[in-house]
Order: C-alpha cells, then structure tokens, then sequence
C-alpha cells in the first residue's frame, strides 16, 4: 500500500488536509503538524517560532487535532519514505520529503506583494518565508499546485510560477460556502468582524483604528467579533471593551457559520471574506474588494475530490521526482 503524508499547519490547512485524506482511502494516510528543519529547527525549541505554524503551540493544537479525529500522526515525517506529501505551504519544505512527490495546496488568500516578496524573487537564496505566503507556489519544488480559481491561476502565473504546474481545483473549506447557511449559531443579522493576527506576526496594525471603522460601519447596528486564533486574545478582548463596549467577542466557534448569519462582514487580511462574498453579504477588507471577487474560490463543491484525483495521477504516474527548485540556506 502506497503512503501519502499530509501535513497540517493551520488549523483551516489541518480540515482541509483531512477532506482530502477522505477522498483517498486506498492508501496508507498520515499526518503530521507542519515542521522544518536546519536554522528553524535549531531556534524552534527555544520558543524563537512560537507565532508561526511550526512552533510549539500550534504543533501541539495539531496533534490534538489528529487524536481527536483518530488520525495516524507521524511528526517530522520519521517514520519511513511516503511515496506522496501533501503540503499547504512552500514556504518551508523539510528535506526529508524532496525524495517523495509533492503536491502543494493553496490554503486561502495571499499576502500583498510588499518590499520582502520582490526582495525574495531578486535574492533567490533569501528564505521565502520572510515574504510570508505572498512568496506561495515560487520554491518550484512541488510536481502540482492545486489553486482555488482562474483569478488565482493567473495571479501565481504572474508571480513567478510554471503555468503548467497549476491547477485549477478549487479548494476545501472555500468551495462549499452555501452549507454554513444550516447551522446553529444563536445570532442573526449582525455586524461581524473578523480579526487578524497582523502584531503576532510582525505586521503593523493600528487596532484603536480598525475597532472605530468598524463601529462607524456598524452604525449602531449590533456588533460581533471573531478573534483570529493565532492573535493575544487578552488583548484584543481589552482594546475592543474600550472602544465598542456593547460587542460581544468570540474567541472559538465556527467562523463560517458566524459569517453566514451576518449582514455585513467586516475583515482585514483573512480568506474568511470569500465566504462572505460567497454568500452575498456586503464585505470590507484592506484587499480591493474588486480583485477578491477576480480571485474568488470556485464553488464547485468537489475541491477534495479534484485535488484527489490528481494525487491518484502523481502517485500512479510511475515516474520519480524531479526537484527543479532550490531549498534556500535558512529554510
């Protein structure tokens, strides 16, 4: 039998891994939390990563994920050769998976393309991790791309990668926006926002701002966050009791579902608009709202079982690993 490794890193990447591993079950399925190696891993277990997806925090909230779910978990990919890895990210690519077939998962929406990502497509031995996941898809290192859409298709092509590694699937969580309608979520017709983790990963954000657009936004209609997982959630629950004292803030739940009761859905930088798109609310990002509908995820409601098939094809192609791409030093 065949094996196929997914690696998680989000908890949103960790769902969608595990649809497509449903998808798949004539092979041999583990997971494991996301993990790297060389300079990270040295600086790893001293907390250095603590805010990133290889860290100890979020490792340990993906291994209790897979429990949870009665998952093979095999951490750092230790035990044997896979013949198929599934990645959510490229950014950081363990040398221990080069030998196997790659296939790379876009997760959701990218980062703007700020003064780091030209800086990493000139100095190619830079990591491509400082340019966060605005860098997606240019390691090269992966046999498919599996994208959400068109628009993303050509944006990637734009960026720097092979047209012919593309592929236009669609993707898990993001192609199927109509079943959160059917929920159980208490609240209805509300103002939602959706925070970030902007601070924690070492963007600027000024949140005194964000908080009292979104109060003007609201115009006194009733006010609910959504705290991003990764953010200070102390803190963000102080800085919102200041300014917008009657909102009421979640720190857990099913976002989509918090979405699809809204009426209008405010977000910064997180994927979770396209659901709020998807549904026909009226939305607010920092992104062009114009550009995130060209990128909109197709609603194919099959993404898993697309993103299947092709690793079907990779895994009974019969043909080695070509690895065209260079793992940069710190990675």
């Amino acid at each position: 039998m065949k094996r196929i490794l997914f690696i998680c890193g989000t908890m949103n990447q960790a769902t969608q891994m595990l649809q497509i591993a449903g998808e798949l079950p004539e092979y041999d399925r583990v997971f494991s939390p996301q993990y790297c190696d060389g300079f990270l891993e040295l600086v790893r277990p001293l907390g250095w990563l603590d805010f990133t997806t290889p860290g100890n925090p979020w490792v340990r909230k993906i291994s209790q994920f897979l429990a949870d779910h009665s998952l093979q978990e095999d951490y750092r990919g230790l035990q044997g050769q896979y013949d198929l890895v599934l990645i959510p990210t490229d950014l950081i690519i363990p040398r221990n998976i080069l030998n196997s077939h790659i296939v790379l998962v876009q997760e959701g929406m990218t980062d703007p393309e700020n003064f780091a990502f030209h800086l990493v497509k000139s100095v190619r031995f830079l990591p491509r991790w400082i340019a966060s996941s605005a860098a997606s898809g240019l390691s090269d290192l992966y046999d498919v791309f599996c994208v959400a859409s068109d628009g993303y298709r050509e944006l990637f092509i734009r960026k720097g990668v092979k047209p012919e590694k593309i592929v236009v699937t669609g993707i898990p969580n993001f192609d199927h926006c109509s079943q959160y309608l059917v929920n159980d979520f208490p609240y209805r017709d509300y103002v939602l926002v959706c925070t970030s983790d902007a601070r924690e990963t070492f963007k600027i954000e000024n949140r005194a701002r964000f908080i009292r657009r979104c109060v003007d936004i609201a115009a006194g209609r009733p006010l609910l966050f959504k705290l991003h997982p990764n953010e200070n959630k102390d803190r963000a629950r102080r800085e919102i009791e200041r300014i917008a004292p009657d909102a009421l803030v979640f720190a857990e739940g099913r976002t989509e579902e918090m979405i699809a009761n809204c009426r209008v859905l405010i977000t910064q930088y997180s994927s979770v608009v396209y659901v709020g798109m998807a549904l026909g609310k009226e939305v607010h990002s920092y992104f062009d709202v114009r550009e995130l509908r060209r990128l909109m995820p197709v609603q194919n409601a099959s993404a898993a079982k697309n993103i299947a098939s092709l690793c079907r094809n990779v895994l009974e192609s019969g043909e080695a690993p070509v690895r065209q791409g260079k793992l940069e030093l710190a990675s």
